[in-house]
């Protein structure tokens, strides 16, 4: 039977060395979860030099929670063997992790492993993945597939995954929230005078504190030419503007035909007023975003 065995902890500087990469690696496997590349730097880009050489630019790499890199500005150059005339070959570059157990020697390499020359689709070469954290010895991270056709390097494609960094998880998460976040809303939720004005299209919603307007009226009331037209909406507290806010407004006619763009507000007391230059013009087409409290 074991013991807990503690990692981030004073010990008695007389005391030997106890701690060691794997008990790092372990650490790191559980915050970061995967091999990848995290995304700083150029994140280990490639660059075909020519068909015998693909260079790997600066970046960090992470294999089994063992970290290496690239440092920046640097570059590793993989040697690519010649192609055949008539024949394809899938080469991998690898991030290449040996160890020779707990607290051993360990090996940390950009190689490329040579895939079998066919006259056929070619295919991948085998890559050996031991679980590190169960003690396995050997892990190969593919970083790059190189394909060979004939005598030229035709593609290089990426197969790592990108890690983000925690700032960039946050935006992701909080992007997120806000999508998940997201409430329809309907004509009379925004204050649409419906016994004036009808619907044909709403796609209008609340994320987070800001109001996105879309949608598509029209009117059977006699349109004035020029007139400056308040009772549309009555927006209610909850959704109204923090402070008057322009709102596009097309107005066309019935064929959806001679539209003309429309002088409209939205203002902080919950009034959208547009002024319709044209008689004829009694669809209204209105896009609008704003702020709330």
């Amino acid at each position: 039977m074991g013991k807990l065995k503690g990692i981030t902890i004073n010990t008695d500087p007389a005391a030997e060395a106890h701690i060691c990469a794997e008990d790092d690696a372990a650490i790191y496997q559980s915050i970061v979860g995967s091999d990848g590349v995290m995304m700083i730097g150029q994140q280990c880009e490639s660059q075909v030099i020519s068909n015998n050489k693909v260079r790997v630019k600066d970046g960090v790499i992470v294999v089994g929670g063992h970290f290496a890199r690239i440092p920046y500005g640097d570059y590793i150059d993989c040697e690519i063997v010649n192609g055949q005339s008539g024949r394809n070959r899938n080469d991998i570059i690898i991030a290449k992790f040996i160890t020779t157990g707990t607290g051993g020697i360990n090996t940390y390499t950009l190689e490329v492993k040579q895939g079998a020359s066919t006259t056929g689709s070619a295919t991948d070469p085998t890559l050996t993945q031991n679980n590190l954290y169960e003690s396995g010895k050997i892990r190969e991270m593919p970083l790059y597939r190189v394909v060979i056709k004939g005598l030229s390097i035709t593609k290089v494609e990426k197969m790592f995954e990108s890690v983000p960094t925690i700032p960039m998880l946050n935006t992701y998460l909080s992007e997120l929230q806000l999508y998940h976040d997201k409430k329809m809303l309907t004509p009379t939720d925004l204050g649409l005078n419906t016994g004036i004005w009808k619907t044909i299209v709403n796609n209008s919603y609340k994320t987070g504190n800001t109001i996105h307007l879309n949608m598509e009226i029209y009117t059977t009331a006699i349109i004035v030419a020029n007139n400056v037209y308040n009772n549309a909406f009555t927006i209610p507290s909850q959704y109204r503007p923090l402070i008057d806010t322009a709102v596009n407004v097309t107005a066309s006619d019935g064929e959806y035909k001679n539209p003309v763009a429309c002088t409209s507000l939205a203002k902080a007391n919950g009034n959208l007023f547009f002024c319709i230059p044209k008689a004829t013009n009694n669809y209204l087409f209105i896009d609008a975003e704003w702020e709330i409290k």
